[in-house]
């Protein structure tokens, strides 16, 4: 056989062998997802992760720290998957190239630790360099690899295979601290995924094999015919518990990271309501997905990023068909797996790992994912590996028909996964192809339509999340976005008719009555708009957005105290939302509160650097208002000259505060000069109200006059979506 031929093997030769392996498997992976270095995100998730989320954005402080160890933000808690993500962008800033780069990194380490753990247990070189090659190639995992909302997968199977290499020096030379370190990498593992609570069940696995640490493990004979059966039977029963007992610190962390999941995904509605979707059809979903994972695994066709609950499309004669089948091939694995033990663990590897996400408990609305089986279908890999070669030892030929069947498998799967991954560029061509291979995918219409939307073609999008709604009638989220679309568009009506359309179909959608009130605002419905607003924060408090643009509405109307409590709510719940700053500003100059409204307008400009209307405003209003002592006209002049470098000196309302700043500085010849730029560009621009501003303020400047005005320019109050 292939171990022995490799035990006569010279050590010299078998070092150089392994690392050959080692280049090998680094070499093909990266030749197959080399190509995320020039991806794009998705708009499925990634901007939760990353490109959305500010606390991701700014990095490792301390409070975006403490924010990772205590959000459930997306339905997970898995705070070393967001420090991860924030590394990423301390040192890259939001390069999603880099970012997928990092993941692909951390597949390519997977795939080597693998290797070296299946090595380490098993002494066998080719079986264990054949599962490290299926599980970097295989199609079904570029979804773990070249999504960077899937970060958690790659990183969490890290810690898994970190500890498994751990436990198994554990095994082999017993200590305290051996034991210690693994159980300290679970946990860290858990705190990057907890579909890893699985792990202490596959640690009783690889102890029947192939650590064979049960005692009996390869007893035949049945206790009548078998003297010693009963002294046989009372060993394995001490190594049994001496085993689980082992395992107790492990099942207890696995234990509570279900609870805090379980907590955390009820909380944010990631579970899906019990009534919603019946027992029934959850258990037949789980054992057709466990029939579909395998036949995905064998023929990878036609993979998405998202499968439909469709469980009404299959008959129960092709449910009673998948279940008949998983239990033949578990009486099977039952049945050899004494002998050939490998089947035995692998099979139940592949079923074990999949029960957190196979849809017992159902979380979100797919039937089945990609993503799952990153981890699980090493299990199949371990009987494929291990069971061709056992099945055909009596081959002469074998060692080269093997070699040379895996060298072709190999390679066609890394052709589809390399097409698989080019999928993956951008949201675009991943739900283009979404909806190529799969039928009726509602989801896939909506992620395309919002795929538009972010490239600003509205009117795609609207046609995308038509198809969605005509799919799925009842998609709330779809109406909301088509609103969305048509408020753009400033099709008013038509985004007021589909935002009551989503808020009939889910009266808690917070985001819909947010979005309601920014139709009404524009269509100057001010009580309307406030009662939309008022609607959204009932149901979401903590909605900083419906906060802010309540403020707007109560700006509008005037009622200034009204709008400075809703601007200070906004910030409470979201500190860095510079707009609600640069409005509260705005709101307290008309109560008069001046110097306050100069601190929140600082703070507006700390947050946004490269806004060219907070620092021209706040220039303004330092240099013109009467209220106002002791100007700093050097911080007017260098935010106002700021502001008109970053709009290029095109825009004749800046480089008019520019003109006021000079004038403010007794430097008036250059006052006069920008002032008459500022005319010159405002009257071939068509600009006649900003013209004969600007006209009037030279009059001073050419007196040698700087301009005083009792009140600060007016400032911009769009609503947010």
């Amino acid at each position: 056989m292939i171990a022995n031929t490799l035990l006569i093997m010279p050590k010299a030769m078998k070092k150089s062998l392994t690392a050959f392996i080692y280049f090998v498997l680094a070499a093909s992976t990266l030749l197959v997802f080399w190509q995320v270095r020039n991806f794009d995100f998705t708009n499925y998730d990634d901007n939760l992760y990353v490109y959305e989320n500010s606390h991701v954005l700014n990095g490792l402080t301390a409070d975006n720290i403490f924010w990772a160890f205590t959000t459930g933000h997306t339905g997970y808690w898995h705070p070393l998957t967001w420090l991860s993500l924030m590394l990423d962008c301390q040192l890259f800033g939001p390069n999603p190239g880099r970012i997928h780069l990092v993941s692909l990194f951390l597949h390519v380490v997977n795939t080597l630790l693998l290797f070296a753990v299946l090595r380490k247990m098993t002494g066998a070189l080719w079986p264990s360099a054949f599962v490290a090659a299926l599980f970097a190639v295989h199609p079904m995992h570029v979804e773990s690899v070249a999504w960077i909302a899937e970060r958690k997968d790659v990183l969490s199977t890290l810690f898994l295979l970190l500890t498994l290499a751990a436990y198994v020096g554990y095994v082999k030379r017993p200590s305290v601290f051996r034991y210690l370190i693994s159980l300290v990498l679970f946990a860290i593992g858990l705190m990057a995924k907890p579909m890893l609570v699985t792990l202490p069940f596959v640690l009783l696995l690889l102890d029947y094999w192939p650590l064979k640490r049960f005692s009996i493990a390869d007893c035949q004979l049945p206790i009548e015919k078998n003297p010693k059966s009963k002294i046989q039977n009372l060993k394995f029963t001490q190594s049994f518990w001496r085993l689980i007992i082992e395992k107790v610190p492990f099942f207890v962390l696995a234990a509570v990271s279900s609870v805090i999941t379980f907590i955390v995904q009820k909380v944010s509605g990631a579970v899906i309501n019990i009534n919603a979707l019946p027992l029934q059809d959850r258990v037949a979903n789980a054992i057709v997905s466990y029939m579909r994972y395998i036949g995905k695994m064998v023929w990878p066709q036609n993979l998405a990023v998202f499968y439909p609950f469709d469980i009404g499309n299959f008959t129960y004669l092709q449910i009673t068909l998948c279940a008949i089948l998983l239990l033949v091939i578990s009486i099977f694995v039952i049945g050899f797996g004494r002998k050939q033990k490998y089947l035995l663990v692998g099979w139940f590897w592949f079923i074990g790992t999949l029960i957190p996400v196979i849809g017992l408990v159902q979380v979100g609305a797919q039937a089945l994912a990609n993503r799952y089986t990153y981890i699980s279908y090493i299990g199949l890999f371990i009987m494929i590996a291990w069971g061709l070669p056992e099945l055909l030892s009596k081959w002469p030929q074998r060692k080269i028909a093997l070699g040379l069947s895996m060298v072709i498998v190999l390679t066609i799967l890394g052709i589809c996964a390399h097409q698989q991954v080019s999928y993956w560029n951008n949201g675009t061509s991943l739900f283009t192809h979404v909806i190529k291979v799969t039928q009726d995918n509602y989801f896939a219409h909506y992620g395309l339509g919002i795929s538009y939307k972010n490239l600003g073609c509205h009117q795609d999008a609207i046609e995308s999340y038509k198809q969605a709604i005509r799919i799925n009638p009842d998609y709330d989220e779809a109406y909301n976005d088509l609103g969305i679309s048509y408020f753009i568009l400033g099709r008013y009506q038509d985004a007021i008719e589909a935002y009551k359309q989503a808020i009939r179909i889910n009266p808690d959608l917070a985001k819909a009555y947010n979005n309601l009130g920014n139709a009404c605002l524009f269509l100057e419905r001010y009580q309307d708009a406030i009662e939309s607003y008022k609607q959204a924060i009932g149901i979401k408090p903590d909605l900083a957005e419906a906060y802010y643009n309540l403020g707007a509405a109560y700006l509008k109307l005037g009622r200034y105290q009204n709008a400075i409590e809703a601007y200070k709510q906004a910030i409470r719940i979201k500190p860095d939302l510079a707009e609600a700053h640069y409005n509260l500003g705005k709101a307290l100059v008309a109560q008069g509160q001046i110097y306050e409204a100069l601190d929140q307008l600082r703070q507006a400009i700390r947050l946004r650097p490269d806004c060219p209307d907070f620092m021209n405003d706040f220039a303004f209003l330092i240099i013109t208002h009467p209220e106002i002592k002791n100007r700093d006209v050097n911080e007017a002049i260098g935010l106002a000259r700021r502001a008109c470098e970053l709009t290029n000196y095109h825009n004749p309302a800046m480089l008019g505060t520019l003109a006021a700043s000079y004038a403010a500085a007794a430097r008036f010849p250059e006052a006069v000069d920008t002032a008459r730029k500022a005319i010159a560009i405002a009257d071939s621009a068509n600009q006649p109200q900003i013209k004969n501003i600007i006209q009037h303020h030279l009059t001073f400047y050419t007196q040698g006059k700087p301009y005083i005005e009792p009140a600060a320019a007016p400032f911009s109050d769009a609503p947010k979506p």
